[in-house]
């Protein structure tokens, strides 16, 4: 009888991505060809690991080899990370910040000083933000009211800017969809950062944080405020004058409470300086805080570099 020689194949091994990791060419993550990150919730196959790291296949790149944490794939084998034993808890009260501030952006401006970013290089004349304006974030107030009942573990992943391993938020599909798109910066873990620092201290849970911010950011792209700034594009805007669009639209004085933010001559952002216990701007501004002006003018930027 002939002995057949053939050795038994090993079977790929495939992983599911948990976390929006970056996927680096090399084991020291000093380059990222074409700033490539793993879906969530797509599996990948797994050729190699070493030390913490993962080395995967990503079908469709030119270099498709690409190092990852470890901690960025699901392992059935591995015991689970704390922050999927015990997620934080934050919501404690319905409402525990009484002031918040509202910072909308003017996306084209944002992306003239971050092109690098992902959400920068795939926008468009066809893409939200480029003629609205998108969510910063909500900021319960004083501005030191940051982190609350956050682990010192994920404060230290925020502030160095590992977005991508924060805790992924427990949010709606239909709020994950429409958050996705009224705030660019998702793509770059943006709104994991927001949540963390920020929505942690509004007191209410992930999901209604997002409706709440949306919900106000949504109420100044429908009004003449959004307009405005649409029909000045490549001009100069003056604060006095986008605050008299405000008291128009929401109320006398309503302007009072807005300041705009500029950098290099550009228009960056709105603060919207807001009471609480409402999801109406009209009724918000009678409550919230009157700032110091910062910019006085500044040019409305066009999509594109």
């Amino acid at each position: 009888m002939q002995t057949s020689n053939l050795v038994a194949k090993k079977p790929e091994v495939y992983e599911k991505a948990m976390l929006e990791c970056p996927a680096f060419n090399n084991m020291k993550h000093t380059t990222n060809t074409n700033d490539i990150q793993l879906e969530i919730d797509k599996e990948y196959r797994v050729l190699q690991r070493n030390k913490g790291q993962v080395l995967v296949l990503i079908e469709g790149q030119r270099i498709a080899q690409r190092w990852v944490k470890e901690v960025c794939l699901s392992d059935a084998q591995k015991p689970k990370r704390e922050s999927e034993i015990q997620r934080t808890s934050t919501t404690t009260n319905k409402q525990t910040s009484k002031q918040n501030l509202l910072a909308i952006s003017w996306q084209n401006a944002f992306c003239q000083t971050h092109q690098y970013k992902q959400e920068c290089k795939s926008m468009d004349a066809n893409s939200f933000g480029a003629f609205e304006f998108v969510l910063h974030g909500l900021w319960p107030q004083p501005r030191n009211n940051v982190y609350c009942n956050v682990s010192k573990k994920q404060v230290g992943m925020d502030k160095n800017k590992q977005w991508y391993r924060l805790d992924k938020l427990d949010l709606t599909s239909s709020t994950r969809t429409e958050l996705s798109k009224l705030m660019p910066g998702y793509q770059s873990n943006l709104h994991r950062h927001e949540w963390i620092k920020h929505g942690t201290c509004y007191g209410t849970s992930e999901d209604e944080y997002y409706k709440d911010s949306m919900a106000l950011l949504t109420q100044v792209n429908e009004s003449k405020v959004q307009e405005y700034f649409k029909q000045n594009i490549g001009r100069m805007v003056y604060l006095k004058d986008v605050r008299k669009i405000f008291n128009q639209e929401f109320g006398s004085g309503t302007g009072e409470h807005v300041t705009m933010n500029c950098k290099k001559g550009l228009v960056t952002e709105l603060w919207l300086h807001l009471g609480s216990g409402s999801t109406d701007l009209t009724t918000l501004f009678k409550t919230g805080e009157r700032p110091k002006r910062t910019c006085y003018k500044g040019r409305v930027d066009a999509v594109g570099f």
